[in-house]
């Protein structure tokens, strides 16, 4: 089932994500669900294990009245906001047995929406572990997309970014050099390594779709889950900004 749909607070999409993830493992091997959603606002988002000082500039953050939060899975800090396409799929080791391997998970994901995207720029590719890149008008590879996942017992949720329209220099602002770089990457700095697709934002929403053909809509969100885990997690300094979250 699908779920297009954007809340209003930084907190509350970040914790809608993993509600999606608990509601399919409370529901059994048949749910899966896609969510696709853009931040109004700019926020930047680390990953469950990241230190927020080496990655993010945080002073920054705080001239600019940039939120920064932590999600539930791993992976390295991005900027998110207006401009960048954010995509959410929950889905079951019963339906897909073979996602239990990671590496499987992650290229089983991303193949998809290569496939999906490349009618449109041909020159998208997989890179790394969770990457996806475009080369450039210039002939450079340049990443428009990073991605991570958290597993479960009975089911994975996989999401990332996918940048089409975004205010490109704000990531540099906002963050540090990444302390983890994968080679394709080449030491760039932040300005010479990523790029929007070119590509509107319909576009790039009727890719995902495509990529994971849906029943419906969803018909009954997790409102509850997701004011519980802001609760618990999201709406707490203490998650957000303290390293080494279990």
């Amino acid at each position: 089932q699908r779920l297009l749909m954007t809340l209003d607070t930084p907190a509350a999409n970040l914790a809608l994500d993993e509600a999606l993830l608990d509601l399919a493992e409370a529901t059994g091997p048949a749910a899966e669900f896609v969510r696709i959603w853009e931040s109004p606002r700019p926020v930047v988002v680390v990953g469950r294990s990241s230190r927020v000082h080496d990655e993010v500039d945080e002073a920054a953050c705080r001239e600019r009245d940039v939120p920064i939060l932590r999600r539930s899975s791993g992976g390295a800090a991005i900027v998110a906001g207006p401009g960048c396409l954010m995509y959410a799929v929950v889905l079951s080791y019963g339906e897909r047995p073979q996602l239990r391997d990671l590496t499987c998970a992650h290229a089983f994901v991303l193949d998809r929406l290569v496939e999906a995207l490349r009618s449109e720029a041909p020159s998208i590719t997989r890179q790394s572990t969770s990457d996806l890149a475009m080369i450039d008008l210039a002939g450079v590879l340049r990443k428009f997309s990073g991605n991570s996942l958290r597993a479960k017992r009975t089911h994975l949720l996989y999401h990332g970014t996918l940048l089409y329209d975004f205010d490109l220099p704000l990531i540099a602002e906002l963050l540090r050099s990444p302390p983890r770089q994968p080679a394709y990457r080449g030491s760039r700095e932040h300005a010479e390594f990523v790029a929007n697709l070119p590509l509107v934002r319909e576009a790039v929403e009727e890719a995902v779709l495509a990529a994971w053909p849906t029943s419906g809509e969803l018909a009954r969100w997790p409102r509850d889950g997701v004011a519980r885990l802001v609760k618990e997690r999201y709406g707490l300094d203490e998650w957000n900004l303290t390293y080494g979250r279990s």
